[in-house]
């Protein structure tokens, strides 16, 4: 059993949903994995790398604004929720 299924809660940087997010929206800038960020899809991205944990509970958190998978009508949002992941809201407390 690897540390990661060990743990109650596992809290894992969303920032960006792909490695040119920036990029596209903004018209230049830097990459997610230049900016020291894992992305949340493609097939090295954050989802599929930790797809075979069940257990923890898993959350997305630091989530950028221009993450489309914050839009809760949006398809990035459903695969997000249906591989079991929560995605962090604003206030939200942790008991450790």
């Amino acid at each position: 059993m690897s540390e990661l299924e060990r743990a109650d809660v596992l809290l894992f940087d969303g920032t960006f949903w792909s490695d040119d997010e920036l990029i596209r929206i903004q018209g230049s800038g830097q990459t997610a994995q230049q900016m020291g960020h894992v992305s949340v899809s493609s097939p090295g991205g954050s989802l599929a790398q930790l797809a075979h944990l069940k257990y923890p509970r898993k959350i997305y958190i630091h989530i950028n604004n221009t993450n489309p998978m914050l839009n809760e009508d949006s398809p990035e949002h459903r695969q997000v929720r249906d591989a079991g992941w929560e995605i962090a809201e604003d206030g939200w407390h942790f008991e450790l």
